[in-house]
């Protein structure tokens, strides 16, 4: 193997091992967004972000 193919195989393996990763995470958020609907965020992680952002200026950033 030259140079350039082992380049090549380098970038597909780290493709490859993104893609994993973009897939595990993508898992996570589903499940999390499922999980805060069922606690009674009605949009789930959209919700939470909103409760969130309200509580954080109500309290001036502090707790």
């Amino acid at each position: 193997m030259n140079k350039k193919e082992d380049n090549k195989d380098s970038l597909v393996r780290l493709i490859a091992k993104q893609e994993s990763k973009l897939d595990f995470m993508e898992s996570e958020l589903i499940y999390l967004n499922h999980l805060l609907v069922r606690l009674g965020f009605s949009k789930g992680i959209v919700t939470l972000k909103e409760t969130a952002e309200e509580l954080l200026q109500t309290t001036d950033g502090t707790f």
